[in-house]
Order: C-alpha cells, then structure tokens, then sequence
C-alpha cells in the first residue's frame, strides 16, 4: 500500500493570504509531498482572544481560498482536540485517524530556532519528516537542526506578508485586496471583519 505524503502546515490563518498559498503551492508542487493541509489552529484559551475571529470563520475563508486548489486542504482536526494544543498530541491523532497516511511538518525558519522548545521536540524530529521554508528572521538556527536528516530546507519565495497588518489596515479602511484571494476579501468585506 502506498503511502500518501501529508504535509501539515499550521497556522491561525487570521486571515488567510496569498503569501499561505504561495508557500503551501510551492511545496506541493516542488517537493515529494501529496498533498499539504492547512492545520486551522483553534483559539487558545491562555491567549487573548479579542483580535482572533472565531474557528469556524477562518475555517471558511481557508475552504474559501483553497477550493481551485486539488492538492491543498483545510484541516480543522485541532478543533476537537484538548486545549492546550501540542503539536505531538495532533501528529499522534492524525496518524490514528489515518493509518495510511505518512505526515510530516511545514514549518519557517523563524519556528525552527525555538523549535527545541517544543513539547516532545525530539519525538517529533525522530518520527517525522520536517520541510523548512526561509524566512527572513533575526538569530541562528542551532547547529543540530541544520546536520539532521529529518529536517529538509526547502528554498520557497521569501514571502513576508503578515496576517496582523492586513487586520491592521482593514481596520483603518486600507485597501488590502491584492494580499488576499478575491472570495476570502468578499468574505470578510460582507462580514465586517476586522473593522
């Protein structure tokens, strides 16, 4: 049986823009990856909540975006799971759920170099493939990460566009289309999101 390949990229996704997609269709279509998903990462309780919409609205704006798009999917898995949520407790979920599916995760330079933080940080890099896309970011990478053969650096556009000044401008009246998908702008622009 063949394994299909998931690469799990998490975010907020508050909103999603073109800069997730770019990088997300660029991975599937240059690395040995299936399939990606957009893991929508659930409120965090500890967090303040006040500038972070409601799963279910940037559960739909990701549908929204992806929906040309045949080997991109949005995940919502986190939103069942318990809160606090841990990246190990989803791989191990996911992996039950789908026995036949190999995953691995999508992560930017920026996470890699607090990456020894993680809960179970070396479970996950023993277990699981990890695709690192460039970000432009301040500090190093720790040597270990760079030598390991889990950890595969993929050269995607340097993409810096950020969810919190695109919230930032909507709320000033800005115009930001060009940043996001025509039916996500729609979506939000009916709504009164971020305003």
């Amino acid at each position: 049986m063949n394994h299909r390949k998931i690469g799990l990229y998490f975010g907020s996704f508050n909103p999603i823009h073109i800069g997730h997609l770019i990088l997300a269709n660029y991975l599937v279509e240059h690395s040995d990856l299936d399939e990606i998903w957009l893991v929508v990462t659930p409120q965090n309780p500890f967090k303040d909540k006040k500038n972070l919409l409601d799963n279910s609205y940037r559960l739909e704006m990701v549908h929204l975006a992806l929906k040309d798009y045949e080997k991109l999917r949005p995940c919502d898995i986190e939103f069942y799971l318990n809160q606090p949520n841990y990246t190990i407790d989803t791989l191990i979920h996911l992996e039950e759920k789908y026995p036949h599916y190999t995953f691995s995760l999508i992560m930017g330079e920026d996470n890699l170099k607090s990456f020894h933080k993680w809960k179970n940080y070396e479970v996950i890099l023993e277990k699981y493939m990890i695709y690192v896309y460039p970000r432009l970011s301040e500090g190093e990478i720790p040597e270990f990460f760079i030598k390991n053969p889990h950890i595969l650096f993929v050269k995607t556009p340097i993409i810096e566009i950020s969810a919190t000044d695109i919230r930032l401008d909507i709320a000033k009246g800005k115009n930001v289309r060009p940043l996001l998908i025509p039916e996500v702008w729609n979506y939000i622009d009916k709504w009164g999101f971020y305003r």
